[in-house]
């Protein structure tokens, strides 16, 4: 116990004398707090404050958030990927207006029910807004935990985390759960980091059993390899004589889900051919030209994505009523719309005439 107290107690003074100078740090409100929270999942701090800053400016409270536009919300989240969270926060900021009256709730069981919360973030919200006494175990506090306490099981089972969170749990300063909580994340963030570990500047090295044991650079290690699933899209670009372009939103439950992209074929691979003119019935609206892109990669959490964009123009106007699953818009209306990373990164290849 006594050593719990010594290591709890160092973590905080180290805490208070390096803790970095967030916007969202010092703050009590739930809302806000949820808010960065949700973006710091799956997102560094240095991508996600212009993130987080945008988001408040826009969505200041639960109601303004509830009230706004799906696709709105979305173009927002356009470049942090992980979409659902977005979907998620929508979803959840109208739940907190109609079942909680604008308020968010203020207990952990209650907090946990919200649709994409987990253990982490209703920990991290109740601890930061109401002093509820949860741990926070996020990736950084089990690399940090599961090195000062030497385990070499891997770090994605539930065993080993039900085990890292029950030690953390034991080492929780229930007088300041909030300042611990932020405190114990820091020093796996800037201390206890996945490469290079900057262990003479821990503040707890001597209790540290696999600095004693010479293990750092090997814990923690994980039992799961993640296969990726290789994808392969054809997109068509169409700019028809007026300057209008075709769009069409992923409504599936699939990636990307709620953005908009071009009408897309996806194949087996490359080496099946995409039917540019008969995809789309373009031939009655004259090609006058097509300009194929190089393929384009992004790599998601599951799987890999490989892309090639084809540049149509027309020399005829396209007729709405020809395409009922698309949108048809002027090309210069396209940033309105929340769009993948894969067509931020066609549109920023600077070696593309676009237009």
């Amino acid at each position: 116990m006594k050593t719990q107290k010594i290591i709890a107690n160092s973590i905080v003074n180290w805490y208070r004398k390096n803790a970095r100078d967030l916007p969202w740090r010092h703050i009590r409100d739930p809302y806000t707090i949820w808010i960065s929270e949700i973006i710091l999942q799956q997102t560094s701090v240095a991508q996600g404050t212009s993130y987080f800053l945008r988001f408040m400016e826009a969505f200041p409270d639960v109601q303004s958030l509830a009230e706004a536009p799906e696709d709105d919300v979305l173009k927002l989240w356009q470049g942090l990927g992980y979409y659902s969270r977005a979907r998620n926060l929508h979803f959840t900021a109208q739940l907190i207006m109609s079942n909680y009256g604008g308020q968010f709730p203020n207990t952990y069981k209650d907090i946990l029910s919200l649709k994409g919360i987990g253990p982490y973030t209703a920990a991290a919200v109740g601890s930061f807004a109401f002093d509820l006494n949860h741990v926070v175990v996020d990736g950084n506090v089990l690399r940090f935990m599961s090195r000062l306490l030497g385990i070499q099981k891997a770090i994605d089972t539930t065993e080993t985390k039900k085990l890292i969170t029950v030690q953390a749990q034991a080492l929780l300063d229930h007088a300041k759960p909030a300042e611990f909580n932020q405190a114990i994340m820091e020093m796996g963030a800037l201390v206890c980091t996945s490469k290079k570990p900057n262990c003479d500047s821990c503040p707890v090295a001597t209790h540290c059993i696999a600095k004693k044991k010479n293990i750092v650079p090997v814990i923690p290690f994980k039992e799961k390899k993640i296969k990726k699933r290789h994808r392969y899209f054809h997109f068509y670009f169409v700019i028809d004589s007026i300057g209008n372009t075709l769009l069409t939103k992923r409504t599936k439950k699939d990636i990307w889900q709620g953005l908009y992209q071009f009408p897309m074929q996806e194949l087996t691979s490359f080496d099946e051919e995409a039917s540019i003119s008969d995809f789309l019935g373009l031939d009655t609206y004259g090609i006058s030209g097509v300009y194929s892109s190089d393929i384009m990669r992004q790599t998601l959490t599951h799987q890999r994505i490989h892309a090639k964009f084809h540049k149509i123009e027309l020399q005829g106007k396209i007729k709405a009523k020809d395409y009922d699953d698309y949108i048809l818009i002027p090309v210069d209306n396209m940033n309105k719309y929340p769009l993948p990373k894969i067509m931020d990164l066609y549109f920023n290849d600077l070696s593309i005439t676009l237009f």
